[in-house]
């Protein structure tokens, strides 16, 4: 099997060392020469994902010859995954698996639709679902979704690409799987925000159950799935990314919540994500509050004591 992970970020490295584990062939490809030098030379980690020892059937380039690979796993933050796809070659690449999470603020498009429309030839999948970069790397058992609408190279990719400990379970539901992992961001911004604001855990649990139902309302009226919705790529993934400090959306809300900067520039994809899913739904006249005030908290145009009021003022209903 010729494949390749595009990035040595913290995940796309994780996947390299869990893909190659057993002996299979892969290469890391980085931007960097440098990097990849050292890495291929000592073979550790980089920065991003330190303290990992990489496979001997691991290799680590800066060629782009890595773009020509049967199966390419794209591990670039989805707000650059476009441009990413347009600056580089990947000739008679077959399979194109974006292995990100958000929607594209300047096109609204999700991952898959992002290839799709950057590559039509090649066959555009993405990896979802609970998972976190560190454990991967360690070996421990994770469950991930492989979404593509070509339901034959899914069993195909599925079987090449599943590990005795990282398990992928199949979808063609693309849209279900692309807003699944890209509003549970958003969600995981309110639940931090939460508990950097001092509310406990109740209060944070509250945000997650109405967030979730927010999650499907949103995701449903742009053609998803319930279904898909209820599984590893919505609900599954919602609970991890809201209950960890490992993960950099929570934590960016609770920083946020405590009143500390954070860094714009770092990758939170919930940051890019929350904007465009408020205008969306306003748009529609569909009411998400949670999701509302997260976005109005990021833009500035409401400070946390503001927005927990303008929640807290809302008519009490019917669960």
């Amino acid at each position: 099997m010729n494949l390749s992970v595009l990035g040595t970020g913290a995940f796309g490295t994780a996947l390299a060392i869990a893909l190659s584990r057993d002996g299979t062939r892969v290469t890391l490809w980085s931007r960097d020469a440098c990097d990849a030098a050292r890495m291929q030379e000592s073979r550790r980690t980089g920065a991003r994902l330190p303290g990992h020892h990489l496979p001997d059937s691991l290799q680590v380039t800066a060629d782009e010859a890595a773009f020509g690979a049967a199966i390419c796993l794209v591990a670039v933050p989805a707000q650059n995954l476009a441009s990413f796809l347009r600056d580089h070659d990947f000739g008679n690449s077959g399979a194109l698996i974006a292995c990100c999470k958000g929607i594209d603020r300047s096109t609204g498009l999700g991952p898959v639709a992002t290839i799709q429309a950057a590559r039509p030839s090649h066959t555009a999948a993405m990896m979802t679902g609970p998972s976190f970069a560190v454990d991967i790397a360690n070996g421990l058992p994770t469950a991930i979704v492989l979404a593509t609408e070509r339901a034959k190279e899914s069993r195909k990719l599925q079987a090449l690409l599943t590990r005795p400990l990282l398990r992928l379970y199949r979808s063609t539901d693309v849209r279900g799987a692309e807003l699944g992992g890209a509003l549970k961001n958003v969600v995981a911004l309110a639940a931090g925000i939460s508990v950097g604001a001092g509310f406990g855990d109740s209060a944070r649990a509250s945000v997650i159950a109405r967030g979730f139902g927010e999650l499907v309302r949103y995701a449903a009226l742009q053609g998803a799935k319930k279904k898909t919705l209820h599984g590893l790529s919505g609900l599954g993934d919602l609970v991890l990314t809201c209950m960890s400090e490992k993960s950099r959306n929570f934590s960016a809300g609770v920083a946020l919540g405590q009143g500390v900067d954070i860094d714009r520039e770092a990758t939170v994809e919930g940051l890019a994500t929350a904007p465009v899913v408020a205008e969306s739904a306003a748009a529609a006249g569909l009411d998400l509050p949670v999701m509302q005030a997260t976005a109005d908290v990021i833009e500035g145009r409401l400070d946390i004591s503001r927005a927990v009021e303008a929640l807290l003022s809302r008519p009490v209903g019917k669960e």
